[in-house]
């Protein structure tokens, strides 16, 4: 720049000391010209560059639907109550089996402790009827084992003993008041014994009969006291039951929505107590035209957009395809599940879909970097590099795709193009890179 300088001020003095001197005025001119056109040349533009390229791009059907939970649940208490304590507030993040809230369990406590107490009084039962029969704890019935059946049938035996001995005298006497060798009186006596031993042996077989039937009697008392044993058993299960009853649990992992109750509140069992989303994968639900029918099936992959996320894609897959059309707007709905993981979408946000479908075609994409919303104009512009010079191109933009961003209008594959200083550039300017 010095050396550009000092050439001009030197000819300067030249041109003047020539006029001094008579000599031509238009060589004068030429010179000025030169110098002048060295003094407006612009410097380079530094950028850096990059390129554009052909890509294939699949077919798809767009179309726009809204988010909503996988699962939804109105959690409602299964029994009745004042709410004594809240576990869980709106926004939070509750497990499979937390608990949401409870309700006051001293009624169901004391119910539990009458229960309790109606299971020992059974059981004592059972260890008396037990012990009416001389079994312990659990003992098998045998009625031939039973004190008093064994007196009765002690009794009979010898009750039927002296039966056969007096059977036997009788039918001695007898042949022998047949052959004359006794007095009939004498007979009589024994016949008499004889008859008294059958009616004993009788009454003693009634006797045994009687403990018997006793004895079963109390063994059934036992089976009682023992049923009632089982149905004090129930009472416990249910009372502890309603202990967990008081207990309102998470049925699935998710998020709460809502929780319009609060401490101190009495509930039904038709009351709800808290909503739970289940937002992981979430749903989107959008329709599609009657004729994209066919080419949506169950696992087609689909992405989605939000205006809360326009850096972001969210993938997926289609989940369920109505098999009905609307008969008003010609369309089926569609359901595809997204992954989720970091609850970045919300159920109720407007969603941008594209499902992909067989077939595909070439488009040109150049880095994201190098388009250039200019304000002035409202048109999306990029700069091609030929021979060191920018070139302007008024571009219509297609798709993103990552870092990239897809050129319907106004670039050729294999361009040069900048991506960096885009506010500094114009038509024709050097760059360098």
């Amino acid at each position: 720049m010095w050396n550009a300088r000092l050439k001009m001020l030197t000819c300067a003095i030249a041109v003047a000391a020539t006029a001094s001197c008579g000599g031509s005025s238009g060589a004068g001119r030429g010179r000025n010209s030169n110098a002048n056109t060295d003094g407006d040349s612009q410097p380079a533009i530094a950028i850096t560059v990059g390129k554009s390229e052909s890509r294939d791009v699949a077919a798809t059907i767009q179309a726009t639907g809204s988010l909503i939970a996988d699962e939804s649940s109105d959690i409602a208490p299964k029994t009745a109550g004042k709410i004594s304590n809240v576990s869980a507030n709106v926004g939070q993040f509750v497990s499979q089996g937390n608990t949401i809230a409870t309700i006051d369990d001293k009624d169901a406590r004391a119910q539990l402790a009458t229960a309790q107490a109606a299971v020992k009084q059974a059981i004592a039962g059972v260890r008396q009827a037990e012990a009416r029969l001389g079994l312990g704890p659990n003992g098998t019935f045998n009625a031939s084992t039973i004190p008093e059946v064994r007196a009765a049938n002690a009794n009979y035996q010898q009750a039927l003993a002296e039966q056969k001995q007096a059977e036997n005298n009788e039918l001695r006497y007898r042949e022998l008041i047949e052959s004359g060798d006794v007095a009939m009186i004498t007979y009589e006596q024994y016949r008499t014994a004889r008859d008294t031993a059958r009616a004993k042996s009788n009454n003693a077989k009634e006797l045994l009969d009687a403990a018997v039937n006793n004895a079963r009697q109390n063994n059934q008392a036992i089976a009682s006291a023992q049923a009632a044993v089982d149905a004090a058993q129930t009472q416990v299960a249910n009372a502890q039951r309603a202990i967990a009853d008081t207990v309102i649990r998470a049925p699935f992992s998710g998020y709460i929505s809502s929780r319009p109750t609060a401490v101190g509140e009495y509930v039904s069992t038709a009351s709800i107590v808290a909503t739970i989303l289940r937002a992981n994968p979430i749903k989107v639900q959008i329709q599609i035209a009657e004729a994209d029918v066919p080419s949506v099936g169950i696992g087609k992959g689909v992405s989605a957009e939000v205006d809360a996320y326009k850096d972001r894609k969210f993938a997926g897959t289609v989940s369920a395809v109505n098999p009905a059309i609307d008969p008003a707007s010609r369309s089926a709905v569609v359901e595809a599940k997204i992954e989720n993981g970091d609850n970045a979408l919300r159920s109720g946000m407007f969603a941008t879909v594209k499902i992909n479908k067989e077939g595909g075609s070439k488009a040109i994409f150049v880095p994201r970097s190098a388009v250039y919303n200019d304000p002035t104009t409202q048109s999306y512009r990029i700069f091609v590099i030929q021979d060191g010079v920018a070139k302007l191109r008024v571009v219509q933009l297609g798709t993103d795709e990552g870092d990239s961003r897809e050129i319907v209008v106004g670039v050729n594959p294999d361009e040069t193009v900048a991506t960096s200083n885009l506010d500094k550039l114009f038509e024709g300017a050097k760059v360098s890179f």
